[in-house]
């Protein structure tokens, strides 16, 4: 079957749109772990932290401020998926120039798993291609949080 030179070309057209509605003098920097608690407690989903996984990253200008912290995954009681092509699209949409991962154990234990280690550094090295720094990976339960930068785990 013969395609028409109408059918070749009917492809999707991509349109890139950023719009922030939050002018970039009131949005909160973030230069501590503590500071980053803070602004995901906020954010955070309280009737699921300790029943489920969740994923997010908190997108950040050049100065450190916040443009914006956007979901990335819900998962069970043990795990959720984080595809970094997800994250490094979102973030090169919303222009940050470094990012910070975040996600809950619902267990309440707050040391990273071999997997959350792993994901950091591939979304490090990724980072670097990009131009994209990843500058924590923070671990949240109800009660306290985990900071990768903080205890020298950020590659």
């Amino acid at each position: 079957m013969e395609q028409s030179i109408e059918q070749l070309f009917n492809i999707a057209e991509v349109d890139l749109v950023y719009r922030s509605k939050v002018k970039a003098a009131d949005r909160p920097r973030v230069t501590t772990s503590r500071e980053c608690y803070a602004i995901l407690k906020q954010a955070w989903d309280w009737n699921k932290i300790d029943l489920l996984e969740q994923f997010k990253i908190v997108l950040l200008d050049r100065r450190n401020s916040c443009i914006g912290i956007a979901d990335i995954g819900t998962g069970g009681v043990t795990g959720c998926v984080a595809d970094p092509k997800i994250m490094f699209a979102i973030a090169l949409k919303a222009r940050a120039t470094s990012l910070i991962l975040a996600h809950n154990h619902p267990s309440g234990a707050l040391v990273p798993s071999q997997a959350d280690i792993d994901l950091t550094r591939k979304m490090a090295q990724g980072g670097k291609y990009l131009d994209i720094g990843v500058v924590d990976h923070v671990i949240m339960t109800s009660e306290s949080y985990y900071s990768f930068a903080d205890e020298g785990l950020i590659p």
